[in-house]
């Protein structure tokens, strides 16, 4: 599926005004990052550490909600995947919105729950050092899933001091952090980990969080360059309260907080390793991810089983591959100043089960669909930003994307392979009125990849 999308935009930085007496003083805390002649639209921007630390957090995916227009929603445990919402735009579980963390793809493809489904549940808000949005597809470097913007998480490199948290509240919760930095050498090694358990609010059910974070990343820096290589571990299991039908609670069988099947919940793991190298004119990521989902869920209840019930899982249980090598170049053609980004990209889903089961209890009773799949894409993508005049800045880039899928069914008519490719075309300008105001047009095109099953 592919979208078209237009923008204009105007960008204004902050103006202060002297104090005056006679009016009441409001102290507001935050961060505006003058991006004025160094974004090529109104709608991005930069998030730091301290914003985070400033905002209570209920959920690791309302990191999110630091982008301007995205709402952020829990419908079925703590330990699933949010919905989100962005712009008018009804995303899911992540399905237009891409999300990467140090290059490090989030969104998954062909995924048991959903296409693109994105679960930030295993990121530590206290481990991110800054997180760059766009809304909008109009950059070439950004590709699959990001037809209504995209964001990329940077974790900490060293913590200026080693640090231990300790959160106590209703319900049962519990939530511990604990980071501190290792010498090795002349390089550094930070480590940390997180913990935390809750019951929640529930009549006749316990979540029974049971999370575990564990973050380490080494960073060796030279004259001209900077390695990072970084391992990231997530276990998390839970229990969830589901929708309930309104007539159950009105007639007593339940109350506002009760659940009509116990049993829900799920199980889900993700472990990863990355290597990240930059210099002046090069930048090369390279990663491995194995990630893992049992997810039980009731959507109708005794509707078409009246004995057994309707529960059902979804399996997905994956490993994925994948890298990109880039390279930026700056020169001068006659006046204006050129600066070209220029790369290759490449994912490789080793997708070794994504299932469909019926259950009763999170017992399996009977299997509705069993596949493997091999799902890969390369792609190749050129950003060209130049400086017409001091104030007149224009960018065209061009992406193309080859994905290609291999299926396995246990039924025989569901097996089979195929492959496709789409070219998108983004481009814009800008015009720095003065040194407060900056205007943008922008249009761009963009995809999601659809999930290989049909």
């Amino acid at each position: 599926m592919k979208y078209l999308i237009f923008s204009t935009s105007l960008l204004a930085s902050a103006t202060a005004f002297a104090d005056d007496p006679h009016i009441e003083r409001v102290v507001v805390f935050g961060k505006q990052s003058d991006l004025i002649g160094e974004s090529i639209s109104a709608s991005e921007g930069v998030i730091g550490t301290g914003d985070i630390a400033q905002r209570p957090l209920l959920r690791p995916g309302e990191i999110l909600e630091f982008v301007p227009g995205m709402v952020v929603t829990q419908h079925s445990g703590s330990g699933k995947a949010n919905q989100y919402f962005l712009r008018g735009f009804n995303l899911d579980h992540g399905t237009d919105f891409s999300i990467s963390l140090d290059g490090m793809p989030v969104n998954m493809r062909t995924h048991g729950h959903g296409q693109g489904y994105t679960d930030l549940n295993f990121i530590t808000p206290e481990f991110i050092q800054r997180i760059d949005y766009q809304k909008g597809p109009y950059r070439a470097m950004q590709g699959d899933f990001s037809v209504a913007g995209s964001a990329n998480f940077s974790l900490m490199s060293s913590f200026d001091q080693p640090f231990g948290k300790l959160e106590i509240g209703e319900n049962g919760f519990l939530r511990t952090v604990a980071a501190t930095n290792l010498a090795v050498g002349e390089s550094n090694l930070a480590v940390g980990g997180e913990w935390q358990q809750y019951d929640g609010p529930w009549t006749d059910i316990d979540e029974d969080i049971a999370k575990t974070s564990a973050f380490a990343r080494f960073r060796q820096a030279t004259d001209d360059s900077i390695l990072h290589i970084t391992f990231l571990g997530y276990d998390n299991s839970w229990n969830s309260a589901d929708q309930i039908p309104l007539r159950a609670v009105q007639s007593g069988l339940i109350d506002e907080l009760g659940s009509l099947d116990p049993t829900l919940g799920g199980e889900s793991n993700r472990y990863s390793l990355s290597v990240n190298w930059q210099s002046a004119d090069w930048m090369v990521n390279a990663y491995a991810i194995s990630s893992e989902l049992n997810l039980f869920s009731n959507f109708t209840y005794f509707l078409d089983n009246p004995e057994a019930g309707d529960q059902f899982e979804q399996v997905d249980d994956r490993a994925i591959y994948g890298g990109t090598l880039t390279r930026f170049h700056s020169t001068t053609v006659g006046d204006s100043h050129v600066h070209l980004t220029g790369g290759l990209e490449w994912r490789y889903d080793d997708i070794s089960e994504v299932g469909l089961y019926r259950t009763n209890q999170r017992v399996r009773q009977s299997p509705v669909r069993r596949d493997s799949v091999d799902e890969y894409s390369v792609a190749a993508f050129l950003q060209v930003d130049v400086d017409i005049t001091d104030n007149l800045i224009g960018h065209v880039d061009i992406r193309h994307d080859y994905l290609a899928v291999d299926v396995n069914s246990d039924l025989s008519a569901n097996s089979g392979d195929d492959s496709d490719n789409i070219t998108s075309l983004k481009g814009g300008l800008s015009y720095i009125l003065n040194d407060a105001w900056q205007a943008y047009v922008n249009v761009g095109q963009s995809f999601h990849s659809n999930d290989a099953r049909g």
